[in-house]
């Protein structure tokens, strides 16, 4: 696990792109890309936030850590397809949540990605009902990913 860097763009973006092929059939058609995330608007998110990767040869699955006034996001969570299921991402995100230092995190994610759902309901996050009061306060998404969207929690004891 460690810390990404500016250098590891490319990288990023290629796991990204990887992971979000699964999105297809699922994601409304008018909010699937191509790329799914400009590179452009990857390397905006990383002037914003820390992203944390894990490495098996080089990186293979990443997760972006971003606080916000009083919560913390979890954002562009992805692990190649080759390497999921293999705890990478749950390692992750027990690391960001060790790293936490507000007493919310929150984590948005697509309301027909039920992998993602159950993956994060499976680390005690909890889908909550103000989705689109916290997509607006916390998330920069136009109005119809946030029609497509879900939003879970977790509270947490912080770091200090």
């Amino acid at each position: 696990m460690r810390e990404c860097l500016p250098q590891d763009l490319h990288i990023i973006h290629g796991i990204i792109e990887d992971a979000a092929a699964m999105y297809q059939g699922f994601v409304p058609h008018d909010c699937l890309h191509q790329p799914y995330m400009p590179l452009e608007e990857l390397e905006r998110e990383m002037t914003r936030m820390t992203f944390f990767g894990w490495e098996e040869g080089g990186l293979v699955g990443i997760m972006g850590f971003q606080p916000v006034t009083d919560v913390t996001l979890i954002r562009h969570a992805y692990v190649r397809r080759a390497w999921q299921r293999r705890g990478i991402g749950s390692r992750l995100l027990n690391h960001l949540k060790d790293l936490c230092t507000t007493e919310r995190l929150l984590v948005g994610t697509w309301a027909s990605a039920f992998w993602a759902i159950n993956f994060y309901q499976k680390h005690g996050f909890h889908l909550l009902a103000n989705k689109d009061e916290l997509l607006a306060a916390y998330w920069e998404v136009p109005r119809r990913q946030v029609e497509s969207s879900v939003v879970l929690g977790i509270s947490l004891v912080p770091h200090q």
